[in-house]
């Protein structure tokens, strides 16, 4: 049986309990790293992952809250002797900096480094980003600061997951959440490029979704309202914040 941990859920504050949103995807043959802040190793073993076991890695766009792991996350599998390959998908956009980024450590100079494949993702709605025996994820171009996608996994069970990844209120979302068991959407507040968990919920409430969890929400003083009870006034169905290793089997 599948299952999505979430391995981070904070916004792009951090705080010692929730770290930069990010969650891993296990199946049986391929393990999906959806983002990779900080030292996403740490918070792999944490979650009982073997970060040598992650075969895809998505990067949904190219914030520091969503790459700053890349790096360390390359050079430790290599430093532990991986070998077997790594699939990065993502936008052109995205991609094109992730690579910049790499070219500036020297990459191409580290010895024996195992195989990494770049895929880059058409920036239209429902693009196929991977298939396999447990899940189909596609995705859908969302509304934030810079190019960016939100995800939606349907699983070989028959359920959905959606992901809406930073964003505002965008009728994209709603499509790529229609009629989800799950929709994991941001609610970091009503800036540009965010939505507050208000929003979230008339979301939820509009793709018909059946359970919404709030992520990607500020923590600490940076928390002025209680954020599951703003949802909860625009959407009928269950509302939970997201913790940190928070697992949904699928």
């Amino acid at each position: 049986m599948a299952r999505v941990t979430i391995l981070g859920s904070a916004n792009a504050i951090a705080d010692t309990e929730h770290e930069n949103t990010h969650l891993v995807v296990v199946g049986s043959e391929r393990v999906v790293l959806v983002d990779c802040p900080s030292n996403p190793n740490l918070r792999l073993e944490r979650a009982g992952v073997n970060a040598n076991a992650v075969t895809d890695l998505i990067v949904t766009h190219f914030h520091p809250d969503h790459v700053s792991g890349v790096s360390i996350y390359l050079m430790e599998m290599w430093l532990m002797g991986r070998s077997s390959p790594l699939e990065i998908f993502g936008l052109d956009d995205t991609l094109d900096r992730l690579e910049k980024m790499m070219a500036l450590y020297g990459w191409g100079q580290w010895p024996n480094f195992y195989p990494v494949s770049f895929h880059r993702v058409p920036a239209v709605e429902f693009a196929l980003v991977l298939n396999c025996p447990d899940f189909k994820i596609i995705s859908s171009p969302v509304k934030h600061l810079i190019p960016t996608i939100g995800l939606r996994m349907e699983f070989s069970s028959g359920k959905v997951f959606a992901y809406s990844c930073d964003t505002e209120p965008c009728e994209q979302v709603v499509r790529l959440a229609d009629r989800a068991d799950v929709l994991f959407h941001e609610s970091s507040g009503a800036t540009k490029g965010h939505s507050s968990a208000a929003q979230a919920g008339d979301i939820a409430t509009r793709a018909d979704v059946s359970n919404l969890y709030l992520i990607h929400y500020p923590n600490g003083s940076y928390r002025t309202s209680d954020l599951v009870a703003e949802a909860r006034s625009r959407f009928q169905g269950r509302v939970s914040l997201a913790e940190d290793f928070t697992t949904l089997e699928f």
